[in-house]
């Protein structure tokens, strides 16, 4: 071997062999829980199947992984074909993977201490067979701890990540490290995603800032990252993903499925 050049392990080959088909990998985050990360990247995943690219999805929230809840998938049965694993196939050809599928009981909590995380996560990534994908979309862990590092390190092609907050400071203050931890890490921000931007009324349509509005905004321009889009708060969000359809299918005319098609299409020019 030549001198200076690092030593890759076989490990490392397999999991860039998993993910060599892939033309585009997204990181979707978040600095704390709760800003509804997953129902922004279920929603981002299916407009983009929608649009007819090849796309799937991947929750890694090892002790939150609510994506199969959001596409009707909890039930759902994986296959294994030549020691890898298949993906479940959603609507409009999605392919979904979630930690959940991996768990012997539905409502089990998972337990783990941190290496035991890491070494399924580099299983999770590397024993996954998604065969030709024009976009991947990842469902992180909230925060940037072992399980955030240890995605980034395992998957350096990235092209970006998408960082989802609510308009409150407090959420921004957290999202403020996420941006932070991006440049770290030396992979670039896509965009910032302003989740629960206002309350809009089933019945006048009238707009309430219930977490105030805007900040997600500033604080992309605070920082030099493009601001993504705003996604108002209305009940069919919250039907919909309950129901195992996102709401850019299943209400594609309501306000906020149009903020998320919006969103995906200021992604795409972005990414490629």
């Amino acid at each position: 071997m030549a001198k200076g050049r690092p030593m890759i392990s076989e490990s490392d080959l397999k999991v860039g062999g998993a993910l060599e088909r892939i033309k585009h990998v997204m990181i979707v985050m978040s600095g704390k829980g709760g800003v509804g990360k997953s129902t922004v990247s279920s929603n981002l995943a299916m407009a983009l199947a929608m649009k007819g690219h090849r796309t799937g999805i991947m929750d890694v929230d090892i002790h939150g992984p609510n994506i199969p809840k959001m596409f009707g998938l909890e039930d759902a049965q994986m296959t294994v074909e030549d020691n890898k694993l298949v993906p479940v196939t959603a609507a409009h050809g999605l392919k979904v993977m979630s930690m959940a599928f991996l768990l012997p009981e539905k409502d089990a909590p998972v337990a783990w201490r941190g290496p035991v995380k890491m070494g399924a996560i580099r299983q999770f990534i590397e024993d996954v067979a998604w065969g030709d994908l024009d976009y991947l979309v990842i469902d992180m862990p909230p925060g940037t701890g072992d399980e955030a590092i240890s995605i980034i390190q395992l998957i350096p092609k990235a092209d970006g990540m998408i960082v989802v907050t609510t308009p409150q400071e407090v959420a921004l203050l957290d999202s403020r490290k996420s941006i932070v931890f991006s440049v770290q890490v030396k992979i670039p921000v896509i965009g910032i995603v302003e989740n629960m931007s206002s309350f809009v009324c089933p019945h006048c349509g009238e707009r309430s800032d219930i977490f105030k509005s805007g900040g997600g905004e500033a604080m992309a321009s605070d920082m030099g990252v493009q601001f993504l889009g705003r996604v108002p708060i209305e009940p069919g969000i919250v039907i919909s993903g309950d129901s195992g359809v996102p709401i850019v299918a299943a209400s594609p005319d309501s306000v906020s499925a149009k903020a998320f098609a919006e969103i995906a299409d200021r992604v795409l020019r972005t990414v490629g």
